[in-house]
C-alpha cells in the first residue's frame, strides 16, 4: 500500500510541475539542460517529501501486523482514511496552482502569513473561487485515486505485514530528508524555474521554519564598525549631523522651526502598482485616468519609486518606519517592534495629533498592534465604521474609508491641532468587489475593474478634500503599498515593484511637477518631512529625494528570503547561505539580466547592501531603532 501510494504521489507531483511550467512559462529562454536539471532536482525533493508524507501510513500498517485488512470494518476505515487523505493532498496541489498564478512562486511566507488569519483568507477564497466545485472535484479525485491504489496493491490487503518494513521506511525518510539540503534549489538564473524545481510541501515547511532568521549566519556581513561607518555615510543628507554613538544612525535634520506645522494625510493604497497608471508609463489604456489627470495637472509626481517588498507589511515598515526590509518577517510581524522609529513618532514629538485609519480588522497583519505601539495616538478599524455602505471580507470600501478620513481631519482642524492622518485601503484585493454604479463596468470580480474603482474613489476623495478648510494646509500623499503581482525572472523581480508616489496640496505644490530621482518607500517620509521644512531628529534609513546626492540614490528590496539593492542599472541580491547574485539592466524597459562580471560600481553596491542590511538587523535586534537611538523610551 505504501509503495503504491508513493508511486501515485510522485506522478501527481510531476504532473503539477509540468502543468505549472506550461501554464506559466518563464519570462526569458531557458536551456534544455536547465529544464532537465529542474525535473531531476524536483524529483529528488518529491521523493523526500513522499517518504515523509507517507511515513505515518507505513508505520501504522506495519504496527498492525498480521491483521487482515481485506474485509470488514478495517477495510472501510482504511478506504475512508485514504480517500480523505488523498482529497486533501489533491486540494493542496490544486491550491498551489492558484497560488503560483498570483505570486509566480511555490508556497512561501505569504502562504504562512495567510494561514495566521483564517477568517479573511478563507472567506476571500470562498468569494474568489468556485470552492464547492473545486472541493467536490478533489473529493472525487481522492476517491478515484484510493480505488486505483487499492486495486494496484490488492495482494497487500490480506498479506501479513512485517514491522521491519515500517522501520526501513522511517530510516529511508530520515536519510532522504538529510539528503535534501537547502530547499531553495538554484538550477537556473530564471527565478520561476527555480520555483518549479521545488516541492509543494517542502516549500511550505521551509517557509514556516525560516520566519525569524539569524542574519549573520545566513547573509554576508562585515566588521561591525565598518558596517555602521558605511551606513552612516550612505544615509546622510547634506546639512544633517549625527548626534548618537558609533553603532546607531541617530541624527539631526536641519529646518526652520518657524515654518508652519503642515498637516499630512497619507493614503497607502492596496496593490496599486505603477503598471496601472498612464502617467507612469502604462502602454495599454490607463486604468487610472482620473488620477492621471490629477497627477499631471495638479500634483507632484515621483515617477521612479519602488516598493521594498511585495506585502502590505513591507509597505508599512518601508513607508512608516523608513526601515530596510530584512529577510525573514517584516518588523511589523516580529516581537521587538515597540517604540520603533516611525513618522508618527517624529511628528508626535513635534506636537502633532496622529491617527491611523485601517479599512480592515486591526488584527490582520498586526496593523493595530504596530500602530498603537509605535506613535499613533488613535487607531480606527473595521469595527469603528458603524454603518458602512459596502464591505468585503477584507473591510470597508475605499469610499467609506476616505469619507471617515475627511470627518476625522475636519475634527482636528476645527480643534486647531496639526495632524498626521495615515490610512490603508483594501478594495483592490480579491475578490475585487466594490459598490455598484461607481464606474461604468459592473462589479465582476476582476482586478482591472477593482483598479478602476480605486481610481474613482481617490478622485472623489480629492474632489471633496478641496472643499475642506484644511486643504490649503495639508500635504496629501498617495503611495502604493506594493505592486499588484510578482512577475519577472530575477531572484528579486524588481520590475514588478514599481509604485506611485504622488503629492498634492497647494501648501507644497503650486504647479504640476515631476521628479525622476531613483528612490524607494524608505524615502517617502523623509521627503515629506523635507517639504514641511521643520527641524527634526530621526534614525530613518531613507533620503529626502529633493536633497539626496546622486551617488546615494538606491532601492532596497526583499522577496521571500532574498534581499537586495538596486542602483545605476545594477542589482545585487543576497540569498540564504550567503549567496550573492548580480544583475544588470533597466527594470523600466525590460528584464534585468544576470551577470558574473562585477565592475567597481557593482562591488561598491554589494558592500553598501552588506552595510545597510547588517546595520538594520543590528539596530532592530538590539532595540536601538528608537528615540535617542539607545533603546530608551521616548518622553
Amino acid at each position: 500500500m505504501s509503495l503504491a501510494s508513493a508511486l501515485v504521489l510522485l506522478v501527481a507531483f510531476t504532473i503539477l510541475r509540468m502543468a505549472l511550467a506550461l501554464m506559466f512559462p518563464p519570462a526569458t529562454p531557458v536551456s534544455a539542460g536547465a529544464w532537465v536539471l529542474t525535473f531531476i532536482v524536483g524529483l529528488h525533493l518529491d521523493v523526500v517529501m513522499t517518504a515523509i508524507l507517507l511515513l505515518p501510513l507505513a508505520i501504522w500498517t506495519t504496527m498492525l501486523a498480521k491483521r487482515d485488512w481485506s474485509t470488514g470494518w478495517r477495510r472501510i476505515l482504511m478506504l475512508i482514511a485514504f480517500s480523505l487523505g488523498w482529497s486533501i493532498l489533491i486540494f493542496n496541489l490544486a491550491a498551489e496552482g492558484f497560488f503560483f498564478e498570483e505570486f509566480q512562486s511555490r508556497y512561501n511566507t505569504v502562504a504562512i502569513d495567510y494561514l495566521i488569519y483564517p477568517h479573511e483568507v478563507f472567506v476571500n477564497i470562498w468569494e474568489s473561487y468556485p470552492v464547492v466545485w473545486i472541493v467536490s472535484a478533489c473529493l472525487i479525485a481522492g476517491i478515484s485515486v484510493t480505488l486505483f491504489i487499492t486495486r494496484l496493491a490488492k495482494p497487500g490487503w490480506s498479506t501479513p505485514k512485517d514491522y521491519r518494513a515500517g522501520i526501513g521506511w522511517a530510516l529511508a525518510a530520515v536519510v532522504l530528508g538529510f539528503s535534501a539540503g537547502r530547499q531553495e534549489s538554484h538550477v537556473s538564473d530564471e527565478r520561476s524555474v527555480n520555483e518549479l524545481a521545488g516541492n509543494t510541501f517542502s516549500s511550505l515547511l521551509y517557509a514556516a521554519t525560516t520566519r525569524n532568521l539569524d542574519y549573520a549566519a545566513f547573509y554576508p556581513t562585515m566588521e561591525r564598525d565598518e558596517a555602521f561607518r558605511r551606513a552612516k555615510k550612505i544615509v546622510l543628507n547634506p546639512g544633517e549631523s549625527y548626534t548618537g554613538g558609533t553603532h546607531d544612525l541617530w541624527r539631526k535634520v536641519p529646518g526652520d522651526p518657524s515654518r508652519p506645522k503642515l498637516n499630512v494625510c497619507l493614503l497607502l493604497e492596496e496593490s496599486l502598482g505603477s503598471e496601472f497608471w498612464g502617467a507612469l508609463g502604462r502602454k495599454e489604456p490607463s486604468l487610472m485616468p482620473l488620477m492621471d489627470e490629477v497627477a499631471t495637472k495638479e500634483g507632484w509626481l515621483f515617477d521612479n519609486i519602488y516598493a521594498d517588498g511585495n506585502r502590505t507589511i513591507r509597505g508599512y515598515e518601508g513607508v512608516f518606519s523608513s526601515f530596510p526590509p530584512l529577510p525573514g518577517d517584516s518588523i511589523v510581524a516580529r516581537d521587538r517592534t515597540e517604540n520603533v522609529e516611525t513618522i508618527a513618532q517624529v511628528l508626535g514629538r513635534d506636537g502633532y495629533e496622529t491617527m491611523f485609519v485601517y479599512a480592515g480588522r486591526g488584527v490582520f497583519d498586526g496593523t493595530g498592534k504596530f500602530a498603537k505601539s509605535n506613535g499613533w495616538k488613535s487607531f480606527l478599524e473595521l469595527k469603528d465604521f458603524k454603518e458602512p455602505t459596502f464591505t468585503t471580507v477584507w473591510g470597508v470600501c475605499n469610499e467609506d474609508l476616505y469619507d471617515r478620513l475627511l470627518v476625522e481631519m475636519r475634527g482636528y482642524h476645527d480643534a486647531g491641532k496639526p495632524f498626521l492622518m495615515t490610512s490603508m485601503s483594501v478594495s483592490n484585493h480579491k475578490p475585487y468587489t466594490y459598490p455598484a454604479g461607481r464606474i461604468p463596468e459592473a462589479p465582476n470580480r476582476t482586478r482591472t475593474n477593482a483598479v478602476k474603482y480605486s481610481d474613482y474613489a481617490l478622485a472623489r476623495f480629492f474632489e471633496q478634500a478641496k472643499k475642506e478648510p484644511f486643504w490649503k494646509d495639508t500635504i496629501f500623499v498617495v503611495v502604493g503599498d506594493h505592486g499588484a503581482r510578482v512577475y519577472g525572472s530575477q531572484s528579486i523581480p524588481i520590475r514588478s515593484y514599481e509604485v506611485p508616489f504622488l503629492v498634492l496640496g497647494p501648501a507644497v505644490v503650486s504647479e504640476p511637477k515631476r521628479t525622476s530621482t531613483l528612490g524607494c518607500q524608505l524615502d517617502i517620509m523623509p521627503t515629506v518631512l523635507g517639504m514641511i521644512g521643520r527641524p527634526y531628529e530621526t534614525s530613518f534609513f531613507g533620503h529626502d529625494l529633493l536633497k539626496v546626492q546622486p551617488e546615494h540614490e538606491r532601492v532596497l528590496l526583499n522577496h521571500n528570503r532574498s534581499v537586495g539593492i538596486y542602483a545605476d542599472q545594477r542589482l545585487v541580491v543576497f540569498s540564504l547561505n550567503k549567496q550573492v547574485e548580480y544583475f544588470t539592466g533597466d527594470p523600466k524597459t525590460g528584464q534585468m539580466q544576470p551577470t558574473t562580471v562585477t565592475d567597481e560600481k557593482m562591488k561598491e553596491l554589494e558592500l553598501d547592501a552588506t552595510a545597510l542590511f547588517q546595520a538594520g538587523d543590528d539596530l532592530y535586534m538590539n532595540r536601538r531603532y528608537t528615540y535617542g537611538g539607545s533603546g530608551t523610551k521616548a518622553p
